[in-house]
């Protein structure tokens, strides 16, 4: 298995990464409310806003299968965010993860941000400890997700 290319998603990339976010959050369904699983796999008109509103990259593999999938945007103020990260399930542990996530971070730096944050639940705990190895730390915001904790993690871009 080849790394993945990482590229900036398109419209027509809308079908492979709402496939790619059913099949990574799955084994998480039962842990999140149904309104909070929605908004986390997405759906046609949800994913089309998501394409408008921020930078969608993917990782796709040499045969053009989207594997992975990350979302960023400048929030402001220097900031930026992090949401939508998610890697096939049969892509988990090849890098495809780190290569998006650098990717997402090459982008926030070239707008300038200095800050990045991202938001997590309780459930995603190895994807909590991916962060926190790529320098990621609790700020100690917690919000609402649809009636489940949601813990932002910020870190600062060199």
């Amino acid at each position: 298995m080849s790394a993945p290319a990482i590229r900036r998603a398109t419209a027509a990339d809308a079908q492979g990464i709402l496939d790619c976010l059913r099949l990574a959050f799955a084994p998480y369904r039962d842990r999140y409310t149904p309104a909070g699983y929605a908004d986390t796999v997405l759906g046609p008109a949800t994913i089309q806003q998501r394409l408008a509103a921020m930078t969608v990259l993917v990782a796709a593999s040499d045969t053009g299968e989207i594997v992975g999938t990350i979302g960023c945007q400048a929030v402001g103020a220097g900031e930026g965010h992090i949401r939508g990260m998610a890697v096939h399930p049969a892509w988990q542990g090849t890098g495809a993860a780190q290569l998006l996530l650098d990717a997402a971070l090459a982008e926030l730096r070239s707008r300038r941000c200095s800050r990045v944050t991202l938001d997590t639940t309780e459930p995603l705990r190895r994807a909590t400890r991916f962060y926190e190895r790529n320098g990621f730390r609790a700020s100690g915001n917690v919000g609402d997700f649809f009636g489940m904790p949601l813990f932002e993690y910020a870190r600062e871009l060199g």
